[in-house]
């Protein structure tokens, strides 16, 4: 949200965001400046919401930046001023994973341990996370099968399955690769409506988990 001449070390030459993630990761850590940087650009994102005037439900950042433990940091300070009280925690069980593509490995070690560091904060600051989120396997390619296969093997509790839909892979910004329209086409689907039925799953969202 702001220029790049307000977030110097966390946009490139172009100024768009680094993506050079472990460096910028590092420097985070690190540099107090980008420090700085990053809690006055997270708290421009934060307000440039809510003069959207839509209601926050639920806060996640790309690529699941918010693991990193400064910025969860300043997303729970932050987002607290802003009435924030859900954020993703993006585990996958590597068990379900294996039951829907046996040959599938599940994403990530480091997700896992820092996922499970993200949730044990955010339980001290009464902020609410899905019990198991799904999406990151298999990022871009959400297909029927895979989702239908997920609903199937749902372990108990609330979870959280997040894809990429959209009705064109023709928009600015879009990743190469991802299958936007067959994405939205498995949400839609009378198949994943009826393995919803038949797992008797009950559909809800972050605004009404948090209302609970």
């Amino acid at each position: 949200m702001l220029p790049p001449d307000r977030v110097p070390d966390l946009v490139d030459t172009a100024g768009t965001f680094r993506t050079d993630m472990v460096r910028a990761a590092v420097d985070i850590f690190m540099k107090s400046r980008v420090r700085k940087q990053l809690a006055a650009e997270i708290t421009a994102q934060f307000s440039a919401f809510a003069d959207s005037g839509l209601k926050l439900d639920h806060v996640n950042a790309h690529k699941h930046f918010h693991l990193h433990p400064t910025i969860a940091s300043h997303v729970m300070d932050i987002g607290a001023r802003f009435g924030m009280k859900a954020l993703r925690v993006p585990c996958e069980p590597r068990g379900v994973i294996a039951k829907v593509e046996p040959a599938r490995k599940a994403a990530g070690f480091v997700i896992d341990q820092w996922g499970a560091l993200l949730r044990r904060r955010l339980r001290r600051h009464g902020l609410v996370s899905a019990d198991w989120t799904f999406g990151n396997t298999w990022s871009g390619a959400l297909s029927e099968n895979r989702l239908t296969g997920l609903i199937s093997n749902l372990p108990d509790g609330l979870s959280e399955i997040y894809g990429h839909p959209a009705t064109s892979a023709r928009f600015d910004g879009a990743a190469a690769g991802y299958r936007y329209e067959d994405e939205l086409a498995a949400l839609t689907s009378a198949a994943v409506s009826q393995a919803l039925r038949e797992r008797r799953i009950v559909t809800t969202t972050f605004a009404a988990v948090v209302r609970a």
